[in-house]
């Protein structure tokens, strides 16, 4: 087992039932309803104990920000790299009319991430509790959720008042943020800023079963993320690397007999990992790259390895 503590925003999200379903309401709480309209996964489908990811897009698709969306109670809570007050700023700016409230809650709300072998008897021992892929539990006011998705492997994300927890983890088994980018790229987790960034459609990243609902209705960038996929396959496809010679950085675009054939957007510590953009008819696992300064070697795409997460 190995675990992490991860330093990311927590938001509350509340509101009251509408006594009357007003026209072009989703949902009759006017919280589910913001954030439904919003973002890009099916949130009034969440029961309590439940959570599932989401992209935040802008009209043209192009992502602002991504969220875990829990939800224990008739209220969410949603987890973050963003800063909680850009985020809150924002919401209050886009829910108009809504009755719908924001609390930061990030000063009291600590966040340990286990995974590997060991991480679910470790859980089982520590509260009491054996959960499904997607499914929360709070336990003496600290939530347990089971995360397949934040790096594509079994994982469970524990939040809350953790003092007392995290003396019972081993600090043998602990890792600090380079490492755990490092698997990122190793499990082809694609990241806000990096892979998920203006100039990509978030389709071509490969979350379109974990992240994406193309049957809820409307959403911020609907539009767009539709065009793209009723037209096929897309034109490039995020793609693990490794280097084979040279040096290789994030940024460098890649080619085949000189020919542009994609870009590298992420890199290991050690340089000797990658993701990156290639295009489709240019992928083949196994094939040599040139990049800027050296070769890579294609591996697989992380649209194959996203398959099968589910979205709720």
């Amino acid at each position: 087992m190995r675990w992490i503590e991860l330093k990311r925003s927590k938001i509350k999200v509340f509101g009251k039932p509408t006594k009357i379903l007003m026209k072009g309401m989703t949902a009759p709480e006017e919280h589910t309803h913001f954030l439904h309209s919003l973002l890009t996964n099916n949130v009034k489908a969440l029961s309590p104990g439940t959570f599932n990811y989401n992209l935040w897009l802008r009209q043209n698709g192009q992502p602002v920000a991504d969220f875990f969306v829990y939800k224990p109670g008739d209220y969410y809570i949603l987890d973050t790299e963003k800063p909680a007050e850009e985020v809150i700023d924002e919401f209050n700016r886009l829910k108009l009319s809504l009755k719908v409230f924001f609390e930061d809650l990030t000063p009291g709300m600590e966040h340990v991430f286990l995974f590997g072998e060991g991480a679910s008897e470790f859980i089982k021992d520590a509260f009491g509790v054996e959960l499904e892929d997607f499914q929360l539990k709070k336990v003496n006011g600290v939530l347990v959720a089971r995360n397949p998705v934040r790096l594509r492997q079994t994982g469970y994300d524990v939040m809350g008042e953790l003092s007392t927890f995290k003396k019972e983890l081993p600090e043998k088994d602990r890792i600090e943020d380079g490492e755990f980018e490092d698997l990122r790229i190793e499990n082809c987790v694609p990241k806000i800023g990096k892979e998920l960034r203006e100039g990509f459609s978030p389709l071509e990243a490969g979350v379109l079963s974990y992240a994406i609902d193309m049957n809820k209705g409307c959403y911020v960038g609907q539009e767009a993320i539709a065009r793209v996929y009723f037209r096929g396959r897309t034109p490039r496809v995020l793609v693990r690397m490794e280097r084979v010679e040279g040096e290789i950085r994030e940024g460098d675009k890649l080619t085949e007999e000189g020919k542009s054939a994609g870009v590298i957007t992420s890199v290991s510590s050690e340089g000797s990992k990658a993701l990156g953009y290639v295009l489709r008819n240019s992928y083949e696992p196994g094939k040599e790259l040139s990049a800027e300064r050296g070769r890579v070697k294609l591996e697989g795409s992380c649209e194959q390895e996203g398959k099968g997460q589910g979205t709720s």
